[in-house]
Formats: structure tokens, C-alpha cells, sequence
């Protein structure tokens, strides 16, 4: 009776496939190949017009399998990150440590602030390039810059200012014994961008003297083994809470 009714309300389209069934069942054997061609036409239309009475219409669709396993796998590597390091630990300055550290949660570099002199000093430190034991092996009779290569470094930019005029600005290295300048220029903020100033000779050109004295020039300002080497330790444990940090976030735009 139910079903019935439903017909009763259904589209003309609807009655006429019901009617068309009834009518295959009185009909001569020889004519029954033409009424089921009518009938399988009608069928063809009816997704348009007959309700579905079972639930995949409206089944909610799902992520798709390879997002749910790569969840699994930043789920598995956050409490991995977790596990391995603390990273509530704050980091304890040494003793004499001259610059005050502006660390930004999310940036990839710091900076480090002092004033010496009259100067303004500013070095911005970026992640360091981390070399396991495994790497780039070196015998026991190779150069300076061989030797270089088998060690972790620190990339240092420093910028000695004095009353907001001309700055010097130092591109350096920071290895565990010793700190290499790649290069030195003279910078003029007056000048427009479409200028290009004098950017000086290759640092590594310059005379051995004069080399030498730039280094004591920036080691009397604070840049120097003792403060690189716990600046290396402070951007390693920056590096691993910024990873653990872009880890959450990643995970969260996945579920989303």
C-alpha cells in the first residue's frame, strides 16, 4: 500500500514505468522484446526521477586513504620530535655573554644586539649547517677548506653601524675553532636601489695582514669562538621546537 501511494504522487514518467511492467506481463511472447526496449528506456530516465531508498546518497565522504596514512606518519614523527628532545629547556647564556638574543618564534633566523663604543652592533644568525661524522670523510693531510667541509658551521651576517650612517657588513662562517669572512662590504642606506655600490674585493684577496686584523676587529666586538660555539647549541634546539611547531601546523591543515 505504502508503495502504492508513492506512485500515486510520483512523476507522470514514474506511472508510466509502473504501467509498462504490468503491461509486459499480458502481452504476446512476440511483442514483449519491444515493450522491454520501452521499459529499459524508461530506466535509463528514472535515476532523475525515482527517490533512492538506501543510505550511500547520503554518506558523508571520507579522507582520502593517503591523507590518512601520511596523519599517521606526522602523528608518529611528533611524538617521535617529543620524545627526543625538551623543548621547554631554556637555554642558560655563558658567563660574559656581551649581546642581548632577539628570537621570534617562527622565524628562521635571530639577531643578536649590542652596542660597543659609540657602534651599533647587529648580527643576524642563521640555522647551521650540521655535518655528521659519516660526511664528507677527509684524510689526515688535507687543506683548510677540506677540513672545513667535515665540520657543522654557522652562518653569520654582522652589521657594525655608527649614527645611522654608512655600516660595514660582514658575511662570516663560524666553524667550531674558528670564524672565516667570506666577504666585507661597505654599506650606504642613502644610496637609491637603482645604485650599485663598490662591493670591495674578494675578502680572501686581501693582504694576510690586513685579513688578520679585520678578524681581531670583529673578535674585540663579541663575534668569536666562545660566543659561536654556544650560538651553534641555541640554533640547533631552535631548529628542532620550530620543526616540532611547523609538524603541528601541517597536521592541522591536513585534518581540516
Amino acid at each position: 500500500m505504502a508503495f502504492n501511494s508513492i506512485l500515486r504522487k510520483s512523476s507522470p514518467l514514474l506511472r508510466s514505468f509502473a504501467a509498462a511492467g504490468q503491461l509486459i506481463k499480458k502481452t504476446q511472447p512476440g511483442h514483449r522484446a519491444a515493450l522491454f526496449a520501452a521499459v529499459n528506456q524508461l530506466h535509463r530516465h528514472q535515476d532523475s526521477v525515482v527517490p533512492r531508498f538506501h543510505f550511500s546518497s547520503v554518506a558523508v565522504k571520507n579522507k582520502p586513504t593517503s591523507d590518512e596514512t601520511l596523519l599517521r606518519v606526522i602523528e608518529s614523527e611528533i611524538t617521535c620530535a617529543e620524545e627526543t628532545d625538551d623543548h621547554s629547556a631554556e637555554e642558560d647564556l655563558p658567563k660574559n655573554f656581551p649581546f642581548k638574543i632577539v628570537d621570534n618564534p617562527g622565524n628562521q633566523t635571530i639577531t643578536l644586539e649590542r652596542t660597543y663604543q659609540g657602534e651599533e652592533i647587529k648580527v643576524q644568525v642563521d640555522m647551521p649547517d650540521l655535518v655528521t661524522g659519516e660526511e664528507n670523510g677527509v684524510d689526515g693531510g688535507g687543506d683548510d677548506e677540506s677540513e672545513r667541509a667535515s665540520q657543522s658551521s654557522l652562518p653569520l651576517s654582522v652589521s657594525v653601524s655608527k649614527k645611522g650612517g654608512p655600516f660595514l657588513e660582514f658575511s662570516c662562517m663560524a666553524y667550531s675553532d674558528e670564524i672565516v669572512i667570506d666577504s666585507l662590504s661597505v654599506k650606504n642606506p642613502e644610496l637609491s636601489e637603482d645604485q650599485i655600490a663598490y662591493e670591495g674585493p674578494d675578502f680572501q684577496d686581501l693582504d694576510e695582514s690586513l685579513q688578520k686584523s679585520f678578524h681581531k676587529y670583529l673578535e674585540i666586538r663579541g663575534i668569536k669562538p666562545s660566543t659561536t660555539n654556544f650560538l651553534h647549541e641555541y640554533m640547533i634546539n631552535k631548529d628542532s621546537k620550530e620543526y616540532l611547531v611547523w609538524l603541528k601546523k601541517v597536521k592541522s591543515f591536513i585534518q581540516a
